[in-house]
């Protein structure tokens, strides 16, 4: 990022850019902190001319700032902020999607975005193709006339599947697609998409953007100001806006960033290569294996592989006893917090997919998947053995 100080230009690296790319200081008040402002409306001085606030569901200083920031962060033209991380994904796809389009979508994406598009956008006309969208030749073989939306994840949840981006990009400009991505998983820190030629970025900001598990927040960041726009209408016009008190929660996260993710990572990669070593793991899904596939595409294009594992265990009375007697993970859903948490797809973030289908995606009853925090790697690889153990 190319900034003017003085009589000099000077670059900005990404670190730096995280705290002080945008946002680092309330403009009336020097404030390194921005403060909350939980106003509804505002006065207007002239009613005759267009001022920056007049009703917080159409603009807050606090919200706005965090907009600021996130599409500094993704390298992107504009961004808006949600309620959480699954009206952000209504947001980008009805943006753009209208009765009659068709959405060629990741197969093995989250449960609330399957959920999504097979109960309810469905009843509007918007119909939906799920396939493998680590394979670009069954991506192009599903691509439709009224095709309208390439909907991706990578990696992908829970199974960590691995996308090719300068493929999809070349798919979507071929068959004037509007490319989205949910980049949950890696955050801003390690991949941003747009840099790829991929029009929306969106979060669960809710995870590793925020990073404490204390609000529920989602993100849309677009690639050019006429897709923001668009983003934009659909926050004004539904409502779904995020509120000044969790745009400040979301800001105060966003600060450690980057200490967060290159630590959880760093642990991440460890406790994969032990659960990669186990007699009683029958598979560990982890991008930062070598034999994990697609490693070598997000090894090329992203800065890191993320601080989720998922692994299926030899049998579902082991997988019981892992989450019954473990002490330090957390059994919860969710992911991307400073704990460590253990989630159970099956039950949990994927219960919404038929059980056969589960199955045939390969989300089976014996798959577990950790979220790493910011505990030391060897105690959360002791505890796990301890519960492996507990049968």
């Amino acid at each position: 990022m190319k900034l003017s100080g003085g009589n000099k230009d000077f670059y900005m690296k990404y670190s730096t850019k995280i705290l002080h790319g945008a946002a680092d200081r309330d403009p009336f008040t020097g404030a390194l902190s921005i403060p909350i402002y939980p106003a509804s409306t505002y006065h207007q001085k002239n009613v005759a001319s267009t001022q920056e606030y007049l009703y917080s569901r159409t603009g807050n200083p606090t919200r706005n700032a965090l907009e600021e920031t996130l599409a500094v962060l993704e390298g992107g033209a504009a961004a808006c902020a949600f309620a959480s991380g699954v009206a952000a994904v209504t947001a980008a796809i009805t943006s753009v999607a209208k009765s009659g389009d068709h959405i060629v979508a990741t197969k093995d994406l989250y449960g609330g975005t399957y959920r999504l598009l097979t109960t309810y956008l469905n009843r509007f006309g918007i119909t939906h193709s799920f396939v493998d969208t680590s394979n670009p030749e069954e991506v192009e073989r599903s691509v439709k006339e009224n095709t309208q939306v390439l909907f991706l994840e990578s990696p992908s949840n829970p199974l960590l599947k691995i996308i090719d981006f300068e493929a999809m990009e070349k798919i979507g400009r071929k068959h004037n697609l509007v490319t989205m991505l949910d980049n949950t998983f890696l955050s801003p820190y390690f991949f941003r998409p747009i840099e790829y030629g991929i029009d929306l970025s969106i979060h669960s900001a809710t995870k590793f953007l925020g990073g404490h598990s204390d609000l529920i927040a989602g993100a849309v960041v677009a690639r050019t100001k006429e897709l923001g726009s668009k983003v934009k209408a659909v926050q004004v016009s539904t409502g779904n806006m995020l509120s000044p008190e969790n745009s400040w929660l979301l800001l105060r996260g966003i600060k450690t960033l980057r200490a967060r993710m290159s630590v959880q990572t760093e642990s991440a990669m460890k406790i994969a290569d032990w659960l990669n070593r186990q007699k009683w793991v029958k598979k560990t899904y982890y991008p930062g294996l070598p034999g994990h596939p697609g490693h070598d595409i997000i090894k090329k294009q992203a800065d890191g592989y993320g601080a989720v594992v998922s692994f299926e265990a030899d049998s579902i009375e082991r997988t019981n006893a892992i989450m019954e007697n473990v002490r330090y993970w957390t059994v919860a859903v969710s992911l991307g917090g400073v704990e460590s948490i253990l989630s159970y797809p099956a039950k949990m973030s994927h219960a919404s997919i038929p059980e056969d289908e589960r199955a045939a995606l390969g989300i089976t009853n014996q798959l577990l998947r950790l979220s790493v925090g910011l505990e030391d790697a060897d105690d959360l690889i002791e505890d796990i053995d301890f519960a492996a153990k507990k049968i």
